[in-house]
């Protein structure tokens, strides 16, 4: 097996990088912001991947495998950006997501990043007891680009079916505002997946309806907040939850039925917070991270059938991303 150069996105410490498979690591300095908030990594497929990086001070792009980064001139660097995605149908095409502590937007580029426009979306500029919403997550449809989904902590769902020119809040799928996490899987059949704080909820037309998957009442813990789909199997998902947030303990679950049946992963040892995010790529399908809120990062070579957690632990986690070496 070939192995990886592993970037892990952290809140204060910036990007960690190990070239040899997670055995030793160190802090990337090339071109980085000093104690970096990163909140979410993109790579761009092709054969020269570029990889983004969504910061507290506006986005940044490194065309070195995560050597050396540039901050990506434009809007956003006026801001906190929390969430960046690409359109699989149209690469050109890109979204970052905005928050905390700064205004929350959308911005969309439509020429690979060169030019970002903020699109018309409405987010509450403030909210009682939790200041500033985020974007945390932007689901672009594998199979029609034109329908971009937004869960926005603590301000709900927005959906656009033209692309991001014009934007719905969808208030009938729940009255929780926590927006966690949005995914689409293309199926058969194609199926949205939202999550907030304490739910996952599910649909199969395009938003029109909604059906919760009762998580208090099926998984061991109740917290959710990430969902990931199987990049080759569209009909697998992992979601990493907890007890609370940040929590003291935590899980990673799958389900092989487009979430109709889930069953918790052997994570060989507990979590010390809330699992926080899973992550697996189309390059290795096999090859899956979880991570928890509070630097511990488990690594599964068998699609998540077993687990290790790795020696060396992290301050918070917000995301891992991999390239072969």
């Amino acid at each position: 097996m070939a192995g990886q150069t592993i970037l892990v996105a952290t809140i204060g410490q910036g990007i960690m990088r190990s070239e040899d498979s997670g055995e030793s690591w160190r802090r990337v300095r090339g071109g980085l912001h000093s104690e970096a908030m990163v909140r979410n990594l993109l790579v761009t497929p092709g054969a020269a991947p570029r990889v983004y990086a969504a910061t507290d001070r506006g986005l940044y792009c490194s065309d070195d495998r995560g050597e050396h980064w540039a901050l990506v001139d434009s809007p956003l660097c006026d801001y906190a950006v929390w969430a960046v995605a690409q359109d699989p149908r149209n690469p050109s095409t890109l979204y970052a997501g905005t928050g905390t502590h700064s205004r929350a937007t959308l911005f969309r580029t439509e020429d690979g990043g060169r030019r970002w426009e903020e699109r018309p979306v409405a987010i509450a500029p403030t909210c009682p007891n939790t200041g500033t919403p985020r974007v945390l997550s932007i689901g672009v449809d594998p199979l029609d680009g034109r329908n971009v989904w937004l869960a926005i902590e603590v301000d709900g769902i927005r959906y656009s079916g033209d692309g991001g020119e014009s934007w719905r809040t969808l208030d009938h799928v729940t009255p929780n505002p926590d927006g966690h996490c949005v995914v689409v899987t293309p199926g058969p059949p194609k199926t949205v997946f939202y999550a907030v704080n304490n739910e996952i909820y599910r649909s199969a037309d395009d938003g029109a309806t909604w059906a919760p998957l009762r998580v208090r009442e099926t998984f061991p813990w109740g917290h959710v907040r990430n969902v990931t789909v199987h990049p080759t199997d569209p009909r697998t998902l992992y979601a990493a939850i907890g007890d609370a947030t940040p929590g003291q303990t935590g899980a990673v679950m799958r389900s092989r039925d487009t979430g109709e049946t889930w069953e918790a992963l052997p994570l060989d040892a507990e979590p010390n917070s809330t699992m926080w995010r899973v992550c697996v790529q189309a390059d290795d399908p096999d090859l899956v991270f979880a991570a928890s809120r509070f630097g511990y990062l488990y690594r599964s070579d068998d699609g998540g059938d077993s687990w290790h957690k790795l020696r060396r632990e992290f301050s918070e986690i917000a995301d891992v991303v991999w390239f072969p070496n």
